[in-house]
């Protein structure tokens, strides 16, 4: 039994002087599927060629597509900087605005201890100002 579904027909024909002759014939079912099959392969393939060539955009087209990509990366760059700009900006602002807090703390110190300092002093110069007073008086006043 064959395993395909080709029917081959085998004709031996013997001739003299010992020479053996073999012809095969094939005779096919006369199915033509696989032509079929390769036209529809060949025209899709034939339409995709057209389809690319009729597509392809032109040298204008692609030079107004990498200015307008030019431009885009421009602008990109240029928003970018602006961020970096204004971060740098924000936190020297905050820098700026605590080192103003510290000298004004700073000052607000200096001035308390400056006011502690003439307190005592005064206190001490009133201190003084009495006992040279206390110690001026009592010869000062003429007797009665």
């Amino acid at each position: 039994m064959s395993l395909d579904n080709d029917r081959v027909d085998r004709t031996t024909i013997i001739e003299e002087p010992a020479v053996i002759r073999r012809e095969e014939i094939r005779r096919g079912d006369g199915s033509s599927t696989g032509w079929w099959i390769a036209t529809l392969v060949a025209v899709v393939a034939v339409m995709g060629l057209v389809f690319m060539y009729a597509n392809r955009p032109g040298d204008a087209q692609l030079q107004a597509a990498t200015e307008a990509g030019r431009a885009q990366a421009a602008m990109d760059n240029a928003t970018a900087q602006a961020q970096t700009a204004a971060v740098a900006a924000s936190q020297a602002s905050a820098d700026a605005a605590a080192s103003m807090n510290r000298a004004t703390e700073a000052a607000a110190v200096s001035a308390s201890r400056a006011a502690d300092r003439t307190a005592q002093a005064a206190d001490q110069a009133a201190s003084n100002v009495s006992a040279a007073v206390d110690d001026v008086a009592p010869e000062a006043t003429p007797p009665n």
